[in-house]
């Protein structure tokens, strides 16, 4: 199943502190979801120059395996990600990297 996460960060004064003390953590998380065929696409939000959130297209066997991923993520337990929104969704085979 492939799901859409559209992801704001907190928006403290600290909040850009603890992104970037995530993000090498997160990145290499999401290169090894991208290896396993897990993470599909993904982008920074950026608001006026700054990072404010992210956006990952996702293929999970399950929205539980997609539940899995998540309470390992480094943006969520590193308290990065406020709002989260996840959708299912298909990527259209135009889009596909096949």
């Amino acid at each position: 199943m492939q799901f859409l996460l559209v992801a704001y960060d907190f928006d403290d004064a600290d909040a850009p502190n603890r992104r970037l003390a995530a993000r090498e953590a997160h990145l290499a998380l999401v290169a090894a979801n991208k290896a396993a065929g897990h993470a599909l696409y993904g982008a920074a939000l950026v608001e006026d120059g700054k990072m404010v959130g992210s956006m990952l297209v996702i293929d999970y066997e399950s929205r539980e395996a997609l539940e899995e991923w998540l309470a390992e993520e480094p943006y969520i337990t590193g308290k990065v990600w406020d709002e989260i929104s996840i959708s299912e969704c298909r990527v259209a085979p135009a889009f596909a990297k096949l």
